[in-house]
């Protein structure tokens, strides 16, 4: 039986989805790519009634980022990463923030490598380093609810963008053929930017397989 309650708010001028894990039996919350708007984020926690836990990041780009510090300093909560995104976070040209007249320099509180299978909120997740759209961009798989969230990696039909610094069609593509050769096709996936989709539905249908 799920024990996960998810929501989401879209946030910031590119309507990027933050989302909200929330573990219904202990009632702890991850909070994945804050990416805006923490005012709007306290209050979905508010509605939701729990308890913030983590915050969870796919990849450092500014649309992602913007309301980390914030939230990270209201709740006391570590923020996770893939190991290799750690550069750019710490680089505001890299990361697009220094461009929105808000630069951001961030440091994780937790670096994850590929496979590394970790707790938070009472859930096991597992980190998938899935570079292309930035070199450390990642997804965050959570097996018992068969769910992944795909950040800029995978879209319903499509993948994400590649002409930022550190991007690559090659990598993206390589990246995407992983997540649909290793996870089942009921998986539900939450990507960054639109609607979700299933990873049946994407070997099907995405263009790029």
């Amino acid at each position: 039986m799920s024990k996960l309650e998810l929501q989401k708010c879209i946030l910031g001028s590119v309507s990027t989805n933050c989302y909200f894990a929330k573990n219904t039996e202990t009632g702890e919350i991850l909070i994945l790519d804050p990416g805006d708007a923490p005012e709007r984020i306290y209050a979905k926690i508010s509605a939701m009634g729990g308890s913030p836990a983590a915050i969870l990041l796919t990849h450092g780009h500014y649309d992602h980022i913007l309301a980390v510090s914030d939230v990270r300093e209201k709740y006391g909560i570590q923020v996770y990463a893939c190991q290799a995104e750690q550069e750019l976070l710490e680089n505001p040209s890299a990361n697009l923030t220094r461009y929105t007249g808000k630069p951001v320099t961030l440091k994780a509180d937790v670096l994850l490598s590929d496979g590394q299978v970790f707790e938070a909120a009472g859930f096991s997740i597992k980190l998938f380093h899935t570079p292309g759209h930035t070199k450390g961009s990642c997804c965050y798989y959570i097996e018992e609810e068969g769910v992944l969230f795909s950040g800029d990696t995978l879209f319903c039909g499509s993948v994400g963008r590649t002409d930022f610094p550190g991007g690559s069609t090659s990598e993206i593509v390589r990246s995407l053929h992983r997540l649909l050769d290793t996870l089942p096709e009921e998986t539900d996936i939450f990507p960054g930017h639109e609607q979700s989709t299933t990873i049946g539905y994407e070997k099907r249908y995405n263009p790029f397989v």
